[in-house]
């Protein structure tokens, strides 16, 4: 039985939920050494459950090195990533069947980009899906993670320029995948959610339950 897990993910919304089912964990982040936000570049027509997958176990591959370079005490290890989709309508002049086509919307680089990803989203629906993955015993090459994804539909209203703007200028869709918060002031902008609210926040909490259990972590739900 493990009384505490690393966690390698800055997100505030991740330690927020772990504290919130009574997880005890200490955060494993990267150094100013490490070319962290290379691990989330996608590659070539990679579709978002395949990126968010293999960014996830990207981060955790990079957390278990870490932990072995600081000589740390052995503990389970956690990494998740969010990743927001979109399929926009490709359409073709002389066919008559159009087809579509899957777009991941990352962070946004600046307030600019926030509004093109927030201007692409307004009035549609999207898919955000979240990957968690846990590595019970770093110490051990071959010890394989286990990893889980919850996906959910997040519908957005339709939103005017006067409401991206303001909503940019809070500055809350920067660092977020969509550009958006949903425990945040982007609630606001949520018509209809279909899934998991925690997942869509950045940590499954159903997924990530079923991880700890497997990996014998202690927490609200396990004596």
């Amino acid at each position: 039985m493990h009384s505490l897990i690393y966690l390698a993910s800055q997100s505030p919304r991740r330690q927020e939920l772990l504290t919130q089912i009574g997880v005890k964990f200490e955060l494993l982040l990267a150094d100013p050494s490490e070319d962290a936000e290379s691990l989330e570049t996608q590659l070539p027509n990679e579709l978002a459950l395949v990126y968010v997958k293999r960014v996830t176990l990207a981060k955790l591959a990079a957390a278990k090195q870490r932990l072995h370079a600081r000589g740390l005490d052995l503990a389970p290890i956690l990494c998740a990533d969010t990743t927001v989709a979109l399929l926009l309508e490709d359409v073709n002049q002389g066919h008559q069947n159009n087809s579509s086509k899957e777009v991941i919307l990352g962070k946004p680089t600046d307030h600019q980009d926030a509004k093109r990803i927030l201007q692409l989203l307004s009035g549609k629906t999207h898919q955000v899906h979240t990957a968690v993955a846990v590595l019970s015993n770093p110490h051990i090459n071959d010890d394989q993670p286990k990893i889980l994804v919850s996906s959910s539909q997040v519908t957005f209203k339709s939103l005017t320029d006067e409401e991206i703007n303001a909503y940019i200028l809070t500055n809350e869709p920067m660092g977020k995948a969509g550009a958006y918060g949903i425990q945040g002031i982007g609630g606001c902008l949520i018509s209809n959610i279909s899934g998991s609210y925690s997942g869509i926040m950045g940590l499954p909490l159903f997924e990530t339950s079923l991880l700890l259990n497997e990996t014998g972590v202690q927490f609200s739900l396990k004596p």
